[in-house]
């Protein structure tokens, strides 16, 4: 993928916390994200799996800009992040816009439907009047809501509507990407084929490019073109959706595959696996090899580059399974 042709380019991204255990306790260095490099091409998705504390809802925030970086680049339609003046910043909270886990958590539960769906667009100064309450109509109509329940509460909603209101409010902004943090997490099992429907039948019809994150292989396999597969805040593999889900190489993307078809078939949520390492403790050598079942003593001296295991497929581990 040429960089034209990339709506968002990251390159060596990373991001470090410094925690302190106590009040004089020595600080440490958390990393969430730890030097990712990925495209996703104009109106594309790509999905990005792995357990919690892999580093997907820090990689979130720095796509939506609402964290700098520690280092590393990210470019979002052609120009770099960083190098962005407040006005063109504020634009480009315009350009991408994020739809959360918890819809009941994202929604001001004092503010009416309507004045939730309008806000960002009164705050941008697009429409105001009979034309602000038109346009909220018509994205919720956008979205399967009837717009009478612009009037209602978020308490008033079950699960799935309150988040296809989370969804007519991010496109209220006339987004050109949208961040999908978890969107169907919090939702019945019944309802989240319903919301991903959705936004499938919204990105058809507006070109939108998507980063869609998700614990769950399953919902990222359905949504997405290409998948990196994060853990610790690195890419274990990273391929297009053929490539991960017919030939997974790494032992982690097996172990994920084989959580998501258990989940299928018991009907239960839930992460990957247990027990993933602390951030601030990293292991040594490979960081999956305290749980890999082919774990060897090259493992737990060497960390593996992520390497071409194909004409667009990459994986970060020794051998070859």
């Amino acid at each position: 993928m040429s960089a034209a042709t990339a709506f968002i380019r990251a390159e060596d991204l990373r991001k470090q916390y410094q925690v302190r255990k106590g009040l004089f306790g020595k600080g440490k260095t958390l990393h969430a994200v730890a030097g990712v490099d990925f495209e996703v091409a104009a109106g594309s998705t790509f999905g990005l799996v792995g357990e919690s504390g892999s580093g997907k809802s820090t990689l979130a925030r720095l796509l939506l800009a609402a964290e700098p970086p520690s280092g590393g680049r990210l470019h979002v339609d052609g120009k770099p992040l960083s190098t962005r003046t407040a006005r063109e910043r504020k634009a480009f909270h315009r350009l991408v816009q994020p739809v959360l886990q918890d819809p009941y958590a994202s929604l001001n539960p004092l503010m009416r439907i309507g004045d939730i769906v309008s806000e960002p667009m009164r705050i941008h100064g697009l429409a105001k009047g009979p034309a602000l309450a038109a346009r909220v109509a018509a994205l919720l109509q956008s979205v399967g809501l009837a717009p009478t329940l612009a009037q209602r509460f978020p308490n008033e909603l079950s699960g799935g509507q309150r988040q296809r209101v989370a969804i007519a409010r991010a496109l209220g902004l006339a987004p050109r990407a949208l961040v999908l943090d978890e969107p169907v997490s919090a939702l019945d099992v019944s309802i989240q084929a319903q919301i991903l429907n959705l936004l499938k039948d919204i990105q058809q019809q507006q070109g939108l490019t998507y980063v869609l994150i998700s614990h769950d292989l399953a919902v990222v396999a359905y949504m997405s073109s290409r998948i990196g597969v994060l853990y610790l805040g690195e890419f274990v593999e990273l391929g297009s959706r053929d490539d991960i889900i017919r030939h997974p190489r790494h032992p982690y993307t097996r172990a994920l595959m084989a959580s998501s078809e258990s989940r299928v078939e018991s009907g239960t949520q839930g992460d990957a696996m247990a027990e993933i390492p602390s951030p601030i403790a990293l292991p040594q050598g490979c960081r999956f090899q305290a749980r890999c079942p082919h774990a060897a003593p090259r493992c737990r001296e060497q960390q593996p580059a992520l390497r071409p295991a194909g004409a667009a497929h990459r994986v970060a581990c020794h051998f070859d399974l």
